[in-house]
């Protein structure tokens, strides 16, 4: 999915190097055309698209830490633009006034259903960092430095940024008497006037939303995508080189196509919640309710085939059987998303697509590991958390490799709802093997 990211925001990415070359040279935006005419594109737009995934490959080449600046630079501009593009839109439609009285062209259950299907699309454009949120919460020093920055600008971020989304959208409607859900394609539109400030305008808010894009990129997608690469390959692939076959996968899978229209973008959005949602309902359910946030540390970094994540073979199939079950709960409603005729319940179990098919994996996991029992559980609450101050998973050296090991014992953590017991105690009182 990191993969299918990349290429929609390097597309629109695309986007925004159009308008900076149209703001620079208007004669562009008349760049003779000599794509195939069923390519769903054109050559002055696949030009921008192109010219952004080319600039963007070095920045893959750097870990984050070393580029960290491009984000703090991206963290000032970006909302200014955001902001001077929202003003920008309210005065040519003179006002915020019309454009919130606009009447709505829908009531009732239609209405409603509506707002949850924007809801469940704003959920799904999140969907990838709730799955891969450990891929950057691994570089905290403690939960806590994870947690208060998320829960703050995520809520936050998302809500400012949709609110000048919906308000510039919704203003086209007022100023060119039509709906035009493409902000990109609004800031276009600024360009017809022909002025100098105009054509200044349109290009440093391109600029910093390319930006903004760029970052994007790499923070939630190439990494994302490379990391998951290395766990899969370690010996061919590490996180540089899985950001390259990111970029190469976003590059071939033409996403022109997915955003030719707002239906289409929707629809991709939901179609991947699907996934999303299922992978979201195992981790959920196996680290708060099964194992009740207890793990073997150094048991998690060995392939031992008698250590407690070995599983069956080294499939753990509980976690497969639950993640499937979670995808069929909202297969039919799917297909009727994309044109088919489906029973209308189950257009209306896709609708909550994501809340089902978590719901659906997590019990699903939740009761085959209560019928199939699996090690390495506690039976009251056991995250550690930041009491752990030493970790080590190394096998033979010193204590740390004998038997009876065991990490968070080792560091001197103390439980929530009892006192602290010995090694062979804990195991057998607490923990079920």
């Amino acid at each position: 999915m990191a993969c299918i990211w990349y290429g929609v925001q390097a597309w629109i990415g695309g986007e925004c190097v159009t308008l900076m070359l149209r703001a620079i040279w208007p004669q562009y935006n008349d760049l003779k055309n000599t794509m195939p005419a069923g390519s769903g594109t054109n050559t002055r737009d696949y030009l921008g698209f192109f010219l952004f995934w080319l600039f963007s490959l070095p920045a893959i080449w750097f870990p984050v830490h070393k580029i960290r600046h491009l984000f703090t630079v991206k963290a000032y501009v970006v909302p200014t633009a955001g902001i001077a593009f929202f003003i920008w839109a309210i005065v040519k439609a003179h006002g915020i006034g019309p454009i919130v009285h606009q009447p709505n062209k829908i009531h009732g259950s239609l209405l409603a259903w509506g707002m949850v299907k924007g809801i469940m699309s704003s959920i799904a454009n999140f969907a990838t960092l709730i799955v891969n949120d450990p891929d950057f919460a691994r570089f905290a020093r403690k939960p806590r430095d994870a947690l208060w920055s998320q829960l703050f600008t995520i809520p936050c971020g998302f809500a400012f940024t949709s609110f000048i989304g919906i308000i510039v959208s919704s203003s086209s409607t007022i100023i060119y008497k039509e709906p035009i859900w493409n902000p990109l394609t609004i800031l276009g539109n600024f360009l017809n006037s022909g002025s100098h400030g105009n054509r200044a305008g349109v290009f440093f808010i391109a600029f910093a939303f390319a930006l903004a894009q760029l970052g994007t990129n790499i923070a939630a997608n190439s990494v994302s995508a490379g990391t998951d690469m290395t766990a899969l390959l370690p010996r061919y692939l590490n996180i540089r080189r899985g950001g390259y076959v990111c970029a190469a996968v976003g590059l071939a899978m033409c996403p022109w196509n997915l955003l030719s229209s707002s239906n289409n973008f929707t629809t991709y959005l939901s179609a991947y919640s699907v996934f999303l949602s299922s992978i979201a309902g195992v981790i959920l359910s196996d680290y708060y309710i099964v194992r009740k946030g207890y793990y073997q540390i150094r048991d998690l970094y060995s392939a031992k085939s008698d250590g407690p994540y070995f599983y069956w073979f080294g499939f753990h199939w509980r976690g497969y059987t639950a993640y499937i079950a979670g995808i069929l709960i909202n297969i039919v409603g799917f297909v009727g998303a994309i044109g088919r005729k489906v029973p209308v319940g189950a257009q209306y179990v896709y609708n909550l697509n994501f809340f089902c098919g978590l719901i659906v994996a997590g019990g699903t996991y939740i009761l085959l590991c209560k019928f199939f029992p699996i090690p390495a559980t506690s039976k009251v609450w056991m995250e550690v958390g930041d009491e752990i101050t030493d970790v080590s998973v190394a096998y033979g050296v010193g204590d740390s490799g004998s038997d009876n090991y065991d990490e968070e014992i080792a560091t001197g953590a103390e439980y929530k709802g009892q006192e602290k017991m010995g090694v062979h105690e804990r195991k057998g009182h607490e923990t079920n093997f």
